[in-house]
């Protein structure tokens, strides 16, 4: 019988709003339970940072100039992360913890994937060991560094006995597919389908105090401008035909052709570009397939009834749209609870990243251990 760990898996997605956080047990792969999870959000002033950061660092060159301001921020994350590991696993013996971090820069032409996050600090913080830095060597093995959480989703699908071929969409600041034909982890299918929340929450955050479009109702009360939305749709086909990478990052979009229409409308056709790529990529994945197959819809973008709206008028024919919570799956903590997976198959040399997943060379093991307290 496999050796079973008790984990924490801390995720900080591309919508850089807070960090999930879930403690499972698991052996890395056919058996887990969920013991406890929360989410943490980031107070103003580090959401404020962040994204003030973000927006100044469009280039590998980028990360050098902005070095002194990335190391302080990179500072306050981590123990912002600290904090919330104290918090959360109060009562429970942590084997680990598997430490994402806050993406701050990632470009597969380049070969870089940077996230905000001291494992280090972290481990000596807390007092755990800590898996960290999962995407480096994908990508010192040819892969793109991402999509990650594939290996999960399957373990998910066959879990809840989900019929094949089945999908799970991840909703989160970039929108990304796994696509489960079989059982064989080289069979596994994914890649980043298009923006999700990203375009939405910057033009509300840019527009008003809140922070996203919550259930989409800001977009529902607007018109979608048809023109604008096809000639934007035209600028995108053309500036990313030429591009082959699997794997997207929030500042390969921007908002600037929704600028001069008021907020409603604005938010409406900013929902139904992100809906209308989305959906392109998905209906091209799956054209070959004649059966029904179900997509389970996760991250928070989920809730945004607007946009799931929009993807199931956009959607091939055979494609069934559910959210997670049908299948008995909690949505807000999918991700998180991948990471927990992910480090303890770090821990045990078990691959994380496959060819048809990421485009690395073979299977690999990925993650760094810091066990320095």
């Amino acid at each position: 019988m496999s050796k079973e760990y008790t984990c924490l898996g801390m995720m900080s997605g591309t919508s850089g709003d807070g960090v999930d956080a879930s403690i499972i047990y698991s052996n890395g792969l056919d058996s887990l339970s969920i013991l406890k999870e929360k989410y943490f959000e980031y107070d103003d002033k580090l959401f404020r940072e962040f994204h003030d950061l973000k927006r100044k660092v469009n280039n590998q060159e980028d990360l050098k100039n902005f070095s002194t301001l990335i190391k302080k921020l990179e500072k306050d994350i981590t123990i912002f992360h600290a904090k919330a590991v104290k918090e959360i696993s109060n009562g429970f013996n942590l084997d680990l913890i598997g430490f994402h971090g806050q993406t701050l820069y990632h470009n597969p032409a380049e070969k870089v994937s940077f996230q905000l996050g001291d494992g280090a600090l972290l481990c000596q913080l807390t007092k755990k060991k800590t898996v960290f830095n999962f995407r480096k060597n994908d990508i010192f093995n040819g892969g793109e560094g991402a999509p990650l959480t594939p290996i999960f989703h399957k373990y998910l699908i066959k879990s809840k006995k989900i019929k094949l071929p089945a999908c799970i969409l991840n909703i989160g600041g970039i929108s990304n597919l796994t696509l489960v034909r079989n059982m064989n982890n080289n069979e596994i299918l994914s890649k980043d389908v298009g923006p999700g929340n990203c375009l939405i929450n910057a033009w509300i955050q840019a527009l008003t105090d809140k922070k996203f479009d919550e259930k989409g109702k800001i977009s529902d009360r607007g018109k979608i401008n048809e023109i604008i939305l096809e000639q934007a749709l035209e600028t995108h086909e053309n500036n990313f035909q030429k591009k082959e990478y699997i794997s997207l990052d929030t500042n390969d979009f921007d908002i600037s052709f929704a600028r001069g229409l008021n907020i409603e409308d604005g938010a409406a056709t900013l929902t139904a570009f992100s809906a209308k790529i989305i959906m392109s990529k998905i209906n091209n994945l799956l054209k070959d397939y004649d059966e029904k197959i179900q997509i389970i819809v996760c991250g928070g973008g989920r809730k945004n009834l607007s946009l799931i709206k929009q993807l199931k008028l956009y959607s091939n024919k055979n494609l069934s749209f559910f959210n997670s919570e049908e299948f008995g799956l909690n949505g807000d903590f999918i991700e998180s609870q991948a990471f927990a997976y992910l480090a303890i198959r770090s821990k045990l040399n078990l691959p994380i990243s496959f060819p048809n997943t990421t485009r690395c060379n073979d299977p690999v093991i990925g993650g760094k251990l810091a066990n320095n307290y």
